[in-house]
């Protein structure tokens, strides 16, 4: 049970107080405004940019991913029940993202909307399908088709809002917080810090991020930059379909691998109205990243936790 202290009701009040103070901006991009006119230089640019970082995210790709597995002749693989399905959401949070930066990139360049919103598809779709066909050639992984499935649906929430509503009220996001599992097994959960953030899918929580102001009337006095959340997460896991007792000679303690469900306010940055430069490109360079709230759990382990910040 939660035990709803002086905290919670502290928190609450604070929130409600925060409302009262933070301008919205009716989720404007002032980082990367549309343009009117089509501006073939910044496409250009944009290209150029893409490419080199494509190359660069590849390069670290292969040292974090494949360097240490053997390559091998083209093949498929059903991880569809691995690590409790996180890494699917992982990737239907990601190729949502790339759909949504690459339409605001190219509206930015003056493309018109349908035709943004047809190369956010193409580039989430392509880049995704790269790391599965780098996963195909791979020894320990393979070509999942169950990541290619959640691939396209994560590029679907984006087309299918931008084009039906003009714009996304419900985003896919993404937070982090360290475990205590790669500690146990770093080869598997990863060494580094960065390393883990990636391989770790204990500390990931993947989020729809609703903003609850584009559902309501014009009218409505709810804040822009108000959402709420779902998310979903996992503990307890250090191998991918089990555990293993003993891992380089060392026994493993028996953790118990369960599904976390969430409920939290969040912050849209994007729609607090700012005319600082530095403000509005954190916020959308961040715009993918949950913004740490007091947050309910749900899991299956049938108990439900109150975190004040959870991230």
């Amino acid at each position: 049970m939660i035990k709803w202290n002086n905290f919670v009701i502290k928190a609450a009040l604070f929130l409600v107080f925060l409302t009262s103070l933070i301008p919205s901006a009716e989720g404007q991009n002032k980082f990367l405004p549309p343009s009117d006119q089509y501006n073939p230089d910044r496409l250009r640019g944009v290209v150029i940019t893409e490419i080199a970082g494509g190359v660069l995210i590849s390069v670290g790709l292969y040292y974090l991913w494949y360097r240490k597995h053997p390559r091998s002749s083209f093949h498929f693989f059903n991880d569809n029940n691995e690590w409790l399905q996180v890494d699917k959401v992982g990737h239907m949070t990601t190729a949502y993202n790339i759909g949504v930066i690459q339409y605001d990139l190219m509206r930015w360049c003056g493309v018109k909307n349908d035709a943004s919103i047809a190369i956010g598809s193409l580039t989430a779709i392509g880049y995704m399908s790269i790391i599965e066909v780098l996963d195909g050639f791979s020894s320990k992984w393979g070509f999942s088709k169950g990541d290619m499935v959640a691939n396209l649906l994560g590029t679907a929430i984006f087309a299918g809002q931008q084009k039906w509503w003009g714009g996304q009220r419900v985003s896919l996001r993404f937070s982090y917080h360290p475990s205590i599992y790669p500690s146990y097994y770093p080869q598997e959960l990863g060494k580094s810090f960065v390393s883990r953030i990636l391989k770790d899918y204990n500390g990931q929580t993947y989020w729809l991020s609703f903003n609850i102001k584009s559902f309501l009337s014009a009218k409505n006095d709810w804040p822009d930059w108000l959402n709420i959340s779902a998310g979903y997460g996992a503990e307890g896991m250090i191998g991918a379909v089990k555990n293993p007792e003993i891992i380089n000679g060392r026994p493993i303690p028996s953790f118990p691998r369960y599904r976390q469900f969430y409920l939290a306010p969040d912050v849209e940055l994007m729609r607090v109205s700012s005319n600082s430069d530095f403000f509005n490109a954190a916020a959308y360079l961040t715009r993918f990243i949950k913004f740490p709230a007091p947050a309910v759990e749900w899991n299956t382990l049938k108990k439900t936790k109150f975190h004040p910040i959870y991230f």
